[in-house]
């Protein structure tokens, strides 16, 4: 299965599931996509195979000694990555989505391609968890999308056998969506607060707009509190199940700040993963 571990907002505790889960399991590959902050290899210590290779999208590269200027190329870009000033076209390669449309439309063959870092990608396996294979992608500082670097990184999945865990970007922005698209299941990590609601309702139509089977656990549930009930009755109303509850735990916390993934909750993600194997058997 390839399986998608997304939250609507930030600090729900997103990573701590997907390492939760991972740890929990005897093969596994977990993606890192939160390429703004990764931070997966700080509790896996990998042992890099591929430290970090760079990678790269075609970007044009305008001749002004052959443009005139006509003005084909900003027409027929959607993302205003092209303006013509009097008889220049002007690049903004930060805009530039590399469709490759101006290079197709000018007629006085003064666009070519020339190639642009963006990230790099690693892959390694983990030293303190040997069946964790790590794929962590870093986006280069300064570019304004992470989703041609996600996309090339689940590009990488496809090479990987057994079940893949995909840790998420936060929010529902083009990068939560570009990660999150094709899973087979998506498990929506939320807090009882009432942003954790409101970002949570966000997420939900999300992969429901995705059409992804999708399941919720609450991270820091006090059972008897009112923010636990408003999580449920959503949940309910949108028919998703929740998988799991993970209670506040001064001890997990702060093993988790000391770099470890904690034992503490492995039942919980035994359970996760119970679940999970169920769903795949209903799906076949």
């Amino acid at each position: 299965m390839l399986i998608s571990i997304a939250s609507g907002k930030g600090g729900t505790g997103k990573t701590a599931l997907s390492l939760l889960l991972a740890a929990a399991h005897s093969n596994i590959s977990l993606v890192d996509c939160d390429v703004e902050e990764p931070n997966c290899h700080l509790f896996l210590q990998p042992a890099w195979q591929d430290p970090g290779r760079e990678i790269t999208v075609t970007i044009p590269h305008i001749d002004s000694a052959l443009c005139n200027g006509c003005g084909a190329c900003s027409t027929v870009c959607l993302f205003n990555a092209i303006a013509i000033s009097g008889k220049t076209a002007l690049l903004f390669d930060e805009l530039c989505h590399s469709c490759g449309g101006c290079l197709l439309v000018c007629r006085q063959q003064a666009i070519i391609e020339e190639s642009k870092t963006i990230g790099t990608l690693a892959t390694g396996t983990s030293t303190t968890h040997p069946g964790i294979h790590l794929v962590s992608g870093t986006l280069k500082v300064g570019t304004p999308s992470a989703v041609a670097l996600i996309k090339r990184m689940k590009q990488e999945t496809a090479k990987l056998t057994g079940d893949v865990l995909l840790d998420c970007p936060p929010g529902t922005s083009c990068s939560m969506v570009t990660a999150v698209q094709d899973s087979d299941f998506c498990i929506l990590v939320t807090e009882p607060t009432p942003f954790g609601r409101h970002d949570l309702e966000l997420a939900m139509n999300i992969t429901c707009l995705l059409q992804i089977p999708t399941g919720v656990v609450i991270n820091k549930s006090d059972a008897a509190s009112s923010g636990d009930e408003s999580i449920e009755t959503l949940c309910e109303s949108r028919q998703i199940p929740i998988l799991a509850k993970i209670p506040h735990s001064l001890s997990f916390a702060k093993q988790y700040a000391a770099g470890c993934i904690p034992d503490e909750f492995q039942a919980i993600a035994a359970n996760i993963w119970h679940k999970l194997k169920s769903e795949r058997s209903a799906g076949t």
